[in-house]
């Protein structure tokens, strides 16, 4: 590696820069610094996974988003529940062509090519992430259905050419975008007439009112441990879906549905609420002590230059992180699981 660049593709100076981006004091955040964030969304959100993908695998898995569960539901299979879910509801079928907006190290992408057998081409602008999903798919012998690219979010139509897609989908990754009606416009370009269009999408919710400072204090809590620019309400992300042009053809906050185990419940750190006996070890890890062990380690490796200097400091945030979306999902102020099925119109509907 060079002082800055790692071979596997991390830049130290913005893992290093990443926290700047927001007040020590998160409740003097204002408008200027939102806007700062806003405008540099690409080195926000590079600096953030390049400090916590690592992270990421280790306390949670290689699929980098929340889900439901049942009672005695084990994680991991919660976890690829959602996204057969996500799949089902988007009527993927056999052949088609499938975008993965956000993959991150395409977890979610291998999962829904097994259970629907479609084509995957897993968009992502970190080139950390995307040389892990390429080794993970390799290994999972999957390298002729899932494929991945570099590439900007807010540029799907310059890179891909429009009318390119059966489907897209996008999981718990959009929230990253600058505006959500760039993003979703971009994503309505790349599809076919007629595709259609599956999110798991962040967003606060009605009950958030960002006048009342302990709210505004949570969203930017949210944000900085997480690496978003902005976090925005609910109906923004419904009213940019049909300002672009989709007809939203089902919605929901899965996370009003009335379970008996929380969505968050592996961030509370109460191994007694683990479902099963493998995740015990999930659970623990959020927990005090879990958490002790865990970021003394990425202190000794950062000192030795094992990982990029910054890590330390971005594997904090996820501490302000976990804390926040507890918080934010025991108010009901936040969901991580905006459900949106939209369809793009047909030709003979243009």
């Amino acid at each position: 590696m060079t002082s800055n660049q790692y071979a596997d593709g991390r830049q130290e100076r913005r893992v290093e820069n990443y926290t700047k981006f927001w007040q020590k004091d998160l409740g003097k955040e204002a408008e200027v610094d939102n806007q700062n964030r806003v405008d540099s969304y690409t080195d926000v959100v590079n600096g953030y996974y390049d400090g916590a993908t690592e992270l990421y695998e280790y306390g949670w898995a290689q699929s980098f988003h929340f889900s439901r569960f049942y009672k005695g539901e084990a994680f991991a299979a919660s976890l690829a529940r959602h996204e057969h879910y996500l799949a089902a509801q988007m009527s993927l079928r056999p052949g088609m062509r499938v975008l993965d907006v956000g993959c991150g190290v395409g977890g979610p992408a291998r999962e829904i090519a097994r259970f629907a057998d479609v084509n995957i081409v897993g968009l992502n602008n970190n080139d950390f992430q995307i040389q892990r999903a390429r080794k993970y798919t390799k290994k999972a012998g999957l390298e002729d259905q899932v494929s991945y690219a570099k590439g900007d979010f807010m540029k799907l139509s310059e890179q891909f050419g429009e009318n390119s897609f059966d489907a897209v989908y996008a999981i718990e990754a959009t929230v990253h975008a600058p505006t959500w009606e760039g993003v979703y416009g971009e994503i309505m370009k790349v599809l076919k007439p007629g595709g259609v269009f599956g999110v798991y999408e962040w967003c606060m919710t009605d009950a958030w009112d960002p006048s009342i400072p302990a709210h505004k204090e949570l969203a930017h809590a949210i944000e900085f441990g997480n690496g978003i620019p902005e976090m925005r309400h609910l109906k923004k992300a419904r009213d940019a879906m049909v300002n672009v042009g989709f007809t939203i053809e089902h919605e929901e906050d899965l996370a009003e549905r009335p379970d008996e185990v929380p969505w968050y419940y592996p961030l509370e750190g109460d191994i007694w609420k683990a479902q099963t006996v493998w995740d015990y070890f999930t659970v623990w890890r959020m927990s005090w002590s879990g958490k002790l062990v865990s970021h003394t380690a990425i202190r000794v490796m950062e000192t030795v230059g094992l990982i990029p200097k910054g890590t330390y400091d971005v594997g904090e945030s996820l501490k302000v992180a976990a804390d926040a979306l507890v918080k934010g999902g025991q108010t009901k102020l936040f969901t991580p699981m905006y459900l949106a099925i939209c369809r793009k119109p047909a030709l003979s509907e243009c």
